[in-house]
Order: structure tokens, then sequence, then C-alpha cells
């Protein structure tokens, strides 16, 4: 794991200007094959523990999973690491917003749009839908941010909108907090829960 994120920290300042032998150097030492280009840090703690749940260990695969900080940074990492830069195979997950910036991205890398995955609205919207609304209050609870929650749902702004938009936004209001329970929602998920994007995803690596 270590190892993987020298590679992901070598990527990232490489896509920032600085120098490419450190990635080029670290990729063919752990023999690195595949990257999946994701949008932040949630939707990487999402992938991580439903590999975990199955039993994959995507290091040992040759998969790296790295979040790119924003979307709209994905054709410059699409160049850098898929066939015009390091020649790995390229493959995501991202929300439908965004469904552009990824098909623009991968085609100038030579890849195609059914190599990444697309969520409805986005992965916390995904992940809501299949646990349903009455199971994420309860891992809420669990996770001790039910006087949070409540706060948050008196707040005027929150008054009228459904309870799937209110814990879409619940999860974003604090740092760290859509992170956090990109791995607990997955990991309350019944194995025929997991959603399509999500599922395909690692079916695909």
């Amino acid at each position: 794991m270590a190892d993987m994120g020298a590679f992901r920290d070598a990527v990232t300042e490489w896509a920032a200007g600085g120098p490419a032998g450190p990635a080029h150097e670290l990729a063919a030492r752990h023999r690195i094959r595949t990257v999946v280009l994701l949008e932040g840090l949630s939707d990487l703690a999402a992938v991580d523990a439903l590999a975990e749940r199955r039993g994959r260990n995507l290091t040992d695969d040759g998969v790296c999973v790295l979040s790119m900080g924003g979307a709209m940074s994905v054709g410059r990492y699409a160049q850098l690491l898929g066939a015009p830069g390091l020649g790995l195979r390229l493959t995501g997950l991202c929300d439908e917003a965004e469904r552009p910036y990824y098909a623009r991205g991968f085609a100038r890398a030579g890849a195609a749009e059914r190599d990444f995955f697309v969520c409805a609205a986005d992965l916390e919207d995904e992940l809501i839908r299949a646990l349903g609304v009455p199971r994420i209050e309860e891992l809420v609870h669990a996770e001790g941010d039910a006087r949070p929650l409540r706060t948050f749902l008196r707040q005027p702004a929150q008054q009228g909108r459904a309870p799937q938009q209110q814990l879409r936004r619940f999860f974003g209001t604090k740092k760290g907090r859509k992170i956090h329970y990109g791995r607990v929602l997955v990991e309350a998920l019944e194995p025929d829960r997991v959603p399509a994007p999500l599922d395909d995803l690692l079916a695909a690596l």
C-alpha cells in the first residue's frame, strides 16, 4: 500500500508540472497495469472498501486507484497515464454531470467511453438509494453523528427537501465526513445491493 501511495504521489506531482521520471520508475517497479481515475477521496474510499469486502488486493493485481481532486483533471491524467504516456489501461467512475469530461479525456488518450462507469447523480446518491433512508439514518447514529444530523435538518435550507437530498448534503457539510461515509456505506451494503456502477467497475478490474 505504501508503494502504491508513492506512485499516486509521483503521478500527482507529475500532473502538477513536476518530473515524469518517478512515476515511470514506480510504474515499472510495481508492475502497474491499470489506473482507476476517480473524482475524489470519498470515491476512493468506497472502491477500496468494496475491494476489501470481496477479498481483492488491487495493489497485488497491479491496479492503482487514484483520486484526481476533480473531474476536470481527467484529461490531464488520462494523457499522462494512458496510451500517450505510461501506456496503462484506464478506467474510472464519475458522476453523470461529469461524463463529458471523462468522455473527452478518455477519447483523447485512446480509451473508450465504455471503459468508465457513471453514477446516476453521484456515488453517494447511488449508495443512499441502495441502502434506503432508514438504514442510512441508523448508520449515522451508529457513527455518532445523530446530533449533527438533527441540527443540520433544522436548517431552513433543508425544509421541504427530500430525505435523500438532505442526507447527500449532510455528508458534504464537514471536512472528511464524505470520505468517512464512503467506506461506512459500502461496508453496510448487502452483497446483492451494490450499486451497478461500482459493482461493474470492480468486475472490470
